[in-house]
């Protein structure tokens, strides 16, 4: 399961940003040399940082990529700490469902009402779906993590 996931999410984001690379570059090329840039660049860059963002995300959890702010972690026991990593992880695990699921429930709203972008009118909903999808997933990574924190630690740039 953990290939599968850094494949996929790899792959997602990967070339979700390689899109963006391309797109930007003939859209640059095309407006100095040409003086045409192409139609509708800008939301396709900006649904396809969608893409890269929330692509990302469960391989950033599942790696404990954050940012964290270990400051006090010198001076906390070890059973503190992993007190603190669990609970942690279910804040964010709880956290990340909830907003896969109300991210759905918009997916659902934008469908029904046919919302597309404004110049190129590609439905919206799609991609909100797939943002409501990868933020469940990535929530069910972090309660995995919450039942072995300590394993964990040291991704996450601990020192246990």
């Amino acid at each position: 399961m953990k290939k599968f996931l850094e494949t996929a999410s790899g792959l997602l984001a990967g070339l979700a940003l390689f899109a963006i690379m391309v797109l930007t570059f003939l859209d640059v090329g095309g407006r100095k040399l040409l003086d045409h840039s192409i139609s509708g660049s800008l939301e396709m860059t900006e649904l396809l940082m969608v893409v890269v963002i929330f692509g990302a995300l469960p391989l950033v959890s599942e790696r404990g990529e954050h940012v964290v702010f270990d400051s006090l972690d010198g001076f906390l026991p070890d059973t503190v700490k992993k007190i603190q990593r669990g609970l942690v992880h279910m804040l964010c695990g709880v956290a990340l469902i909830a907003l896969g699921w109300l991210m759905w429930q918009t997916g659902n709203d934008f469908s029904s009402a046919g919302e597309t972008t404004a110049q190129l009118k590609i439905l919206k909903s799609p991609f909100i779906y797939g943002m409501g999808v990868l933020c469940a997933f990535t929530g069910f990574i972090h309660l995995s993590l919450m039942r072995n924190p300590l394993n964990h630690a040291a991704s996450e740039g601990g020192v246990l």
